[in-house]
């Protein structure tokens, strides 16, 4: 149970949505270092904060921490240090943020919530339960519905509180929320929640970006275009803001690019496909992976290359050596504290911490997986250029063991077709999807 000491220690509560919880809270970091922009009460929970709510919060340069009772499974989250405006920033960003509160109370059991509530500081409290207002309070319960006349009694189980204004369930001017949490197994619910929390309604996070910019809606789509959730996660892990200049080398059918102009950056982007590019056809894990080059000498002019109809003569092109271009492109062209965010694709029997390629202008910010089948996944890359790269980083760049197990072309490509043929079909197949 959380004691109050008055307005310097106020806390919020995110109720997070249940979906690419490895994306909103990443718990796999390497190297991670320890700033003083964040002021955490525990390293570890401080690890956990290295995915798109910190990003997020980042971007306002603001202290915050954890709360103690931090719960990685639970999809609600307590933090301290943060100014209503921060909280406010974050909800309308966030696609992995359901709803913010101002937390008044929590505990354990319906009595630690009560003497919660009663420890909170009235001067809080007073501003929101004025005579002259209109309020209502909703009940939420995760992994748990109830019947209608058990809220009410939850709801009448709170009349201790110093509510003065009148109801209004249409349109009032403050709203409150008694939150439960029953856990996350849907087969074992116990009868009486874990976990409850009351607090003041703040502000409700961009979910709607998900339905609006869906690729349903979309005039044209590969058969691994990026769904909009993910896209709009992977602009908030890249800190995208207005004005800012994103460029997407491998585009496809520039899903990212489409969440990134969403937040007022100008965007451009490359493809070696010229179909997938024009929206003439689908690319995928299928295809091997090529650049545009040849081992002949070519005396063709550049001139005769305008037409549309042209296709450009291509190579093999390793995963090895496109990790070592990317980052050394991202090492050398994005400013200072700009960041480099890409997807690692991961043969899970063989996957260590040790594989992640690095490079020593970039900082490695955060590794999310997102679980394909029971013998691959892929994690989403965070990293931040910290310094300008010198002669001496090239070479210890090459020389990295980091990209030897992406070595030989098309190497992933092939184990990943290979395990489903060793499951003989028994498999929980799921094609990765989503590469744009």
């Amino acid at each position: 149970m959380a004691l109050h000491c008055g307005r310097a220690c106020r806390q919020y509560l995110l109720h997070l949505a249940h979906d690419n919880v490895d994306f909103r809270l990443p718990v796999q970091t390497v190297n991670l270092p320890y700033t003083q922009t964040f002021v955490s009460k525990c390293l570890f929970c401080w690890i956990k904060l290295s995915g798109e709510i910190k990003a997020l919060l980042s971007l306002r340069n603001q202290p915050f921490d954890t709360s103690e009772t931090f719960i990685e499974k639970s999809p609600f989250w307590q933090l301290n240090g943060l100014s209503e405006d921060d909280i406010r920033s974050v909800m309308s960003r966030t696609v992995c943020g359901k709803s913010a509160f101002e937390l008044w109370g929590h505990g354990r059991t319906t009595d630690e919530l009560r003497r919660s509530l009663l420890e909170y500081p009235a001067e809080n409290m007073a501003p929101y339960l004025q005579q002259n207002s209109t309020y209502k309070i909703n009940v939420y319960t995760f992994n748990k519905t109830l019947e209608f006349k058990d809220r009410i009694k939850k709801i009448d189980a709170l009349d201790f509180l110093p509510f003065e204004g009148k109801v209004n369930l249409k349109d009032p001017e403050h709203i409150f929320c008694l939150l439960e949490d029953y856990g996350s197994d849907p087969n074992d619910i116990p009868e009486e929640p874990f976990h409850v929390y009351f607090g003041r309604w703040i502000a409700d996070g961009q979910r709607e970006l998900i339905r609006s910019y869906s690729v349903k809606k979309r005039h044209f789509i590969g058969n691994t275009s990026m769904d909009a959730g993910l896209s709009f996660i992977m602009a908030n892990h890249a800190r995208v803001k207005a004005d800012d200049l994103v460029y997407d080398p491998f585009v496809g059918t520039g899903s990212l690019l489409v969440a990134c102009s969403h937040f007022g950056a100008y965007v451009c982007g490359t493809d070696i496909d010229y179909n997938t590019i024009h929206g003439i056809a689908p690319y995928g894990i299928r295809e091997s992976t090529r650049r545009t080059g040849s081992h002949k000498d070519i005396i063709k002019p550049p001139e005769d290359f305008a037409g549309e109809s042209h296709v450009p003569v291509s190579m093999a092109y390793h995963l090895s050596d496109i990790f070592a271009d990317l980052l050394k492109f991202a090492a050398h062209h994005l400013v200072l504290g700009g960041r480099l965010v890409y997807w690692l694709p991961i043969y899970r029997p063989e996957y260590c911490e040790e594989m992640v390629p690095l490079h020593p202008c970039l900082t490695l910010i955060s590794n999310c997986e997102q679980t394909l089948s029971s013998h691959t996944s892929r994690r989403l890359i965070t990293m931040e250029k910290t310094k300008e790269p010198e002669d001496s980083d090239k070479l210890a760049h090459l020389a990295d063991p980091r990209f030897t197990p992406y070595q030989g072309h098309n190497s992933f490509r092939e184990k990943y077709f290979s395990g489903l043929t060793k499951k003989n079909g028994k498999d929980s197949k799921t094609t990765p999807r989503n590469e744009d």
